[in-house]
């Protein structure tokens, strides 16, 4: 375990906490972390017999909320912050419809002309089922949109005399191509195909590099959880879901080669159904590959990965860091393990959500309903809102035995 981390928490008085918070490619208000928080969070105390409270945030931050809670016996107070990068991914969204498939054309280009796409295919099925959605998705509402047109023109070409079947047939019919292309488009909240073709876009946009204005994000980031580290807390957590994951990544390396302050609190890492390897795996993406060596060797930064096979939008079980191709000789992090959804959710739970695929990636924030009880299995409440820091809550469980450390990358130099 890292240094120390395993010797805090243990001791008596109330637990404090600072917990950091990375989304993922999210364009909603961070609001919606903190209701789901509270909703999940209380159903889990009902459920695991324990207590715990929201209140309103009483640190800096743009967005966050406290957290009071009494586990296994301590009072623990947690102070949690969402780093807020909504407002880039809402601008990377800001494409018309020509604008979303020159994105995909750019994008497959990334992914398919690397080479990085077959080599992801190696991994898991369903964080490649899920890229290629949106691709076949918005070609087939393309083609729906062109047939459309082609129908309406050889009708009026029938039914009009020259010229005007022609000039009305071609008038009526690009209007009509451009209508259900945009209706299509309207119900995207439905179908997620724009959404998912922007997400996949920003990360292939500069072939794995990070753009200038989320490098400028993930410093500020930097600079406050620095900040925290001067504080008393008896542990400084950071939390990356999804996208947010190799984002925290790079923020928490970027730490270590400032050099951490030698008696603050322990500084923990928990990644939740990370897609490092969508980015990992492209050409230019040698910072983060230099970030995912260094975290995987050092001892100051405990580093727990939680995954599940039901989630579809993640590369279950996938040492992201042995799987990048840049894994040291000594390999101390990530820890893998699984958050089996078919096991720590009740069979009817388990049956009604393990179609909804997007709701599922978020399922590492929510309540499980058949935890056997065990302290040490994988609870996000007991995680951000125990008397435990995170090395010491995962420090008696074997790793998973199903998970994936080979190396599948084609591109493994560094920065």
């Amino acid at each position: 375990m890292a240094d120390g981390a395993e010797h805090r928490g243990t001791g008596g008085g109330s637990f404090r906490r600072r917990v950091f918070y990375i989304p993922g490619y999210d364009p909603i208000h961070p609001r919606r972390y903190r209701e789901l928080y509270r909703r999940e969070g209380a159903a889990q105390a009902a459920l695991s017999g324990y207590d715990i409270a929201l209140k309103p945030k009483k640190v800096r931050g743009p967005y966050g909320w406290h957290v009071t809670a009494r586990i296994e016996g301590r009072a623990v107070h947690s102070d949690v912050e969402v780093l807020v990068w909504s407002d880039i991914v809402r601008d990377s969204m800001d494409q018309r419809i020509l604008g979303t498939y020159l994105q995909l054309i750019r994008t497959a280009w990334a992914y398919i002309g690397s080479g990085a796409l077959f080599r992801l295919m190696r991994l898991r099925q369903g964080p490649i089922i899920a890229a290629l959605y949106p691709i076949v998705v918005l070609l087939a509402e393309l083609l729906v949109a062109v047939l459309a047109n082609g129908l309406i023109y050889w009708a009026c070409r029938a039914a009009l005399p020259a010229p005007w079947g022609a000039l009305g047939g071609g008038a009526l019919g690009l209007a009509a191509f451009v209508q259900i292309l945009r209706w299509f488009k309207r119900k995207d909240g439905r179908i997620y195909a724009y959404y998912l073709m922007h997400d996949y876009a920003f990360g292939a946009q500069a072939r794995g590099a990070n753009p200038p204005e989320l490098e400028a994000r993930m410093a500020a980031f930097r600079i406050a959880i620095a900040e925290a580290l001067r504080e008393p807390y008896d542990e400084v957590l950071v939390v990356g879901h999804s996208s947010g994951a190799h984002l925290a990544v790079s923020i928490l390396a970027d730490l270590l080669r400032e050099g951490l302050p030698e008696d603050g609190p322990v500084l923990s890492f928990l990644s939740l159904g990370q897609v490092v390897p969508m980015i990992s795996f492209l050409p230019e993406a040698r910072r983060l590959r230099a970030d995912l060596a260094l975290m995987a060797e050092q001892e100051r930064i405990a580093w727990v990965d939680v995954t599940a096979p039901g989630d579809g939008c993640a590369f279950a079980l996938c040492d992201p860091v042995a799987v990048s191709g840049v894994a040291p000789k000594v390999q101390r992090w990530p820890l893998i393990y699984s958050a089996a959804f078919s096991q720590t959710l009740r069979p009817e739970t388990w049956a009604s959500l393990r179609r909804r695929y997007f709701r599922l990636h978020f399922q590492y924030l929510c309540a499980f309903d058949n935890l056997p009880g065990e302290p040490w299995d994988y609870d996000y409440f007991r995680v951000t809102a125990g008397p435990q820091t995170l090395a010491a809550r995962f420090a008696d469980r074997p790793q998973s035995k199903s998970r994936i450390d080979r190396a599948v990358n084609r591109f493994t130099t560094v920065a």
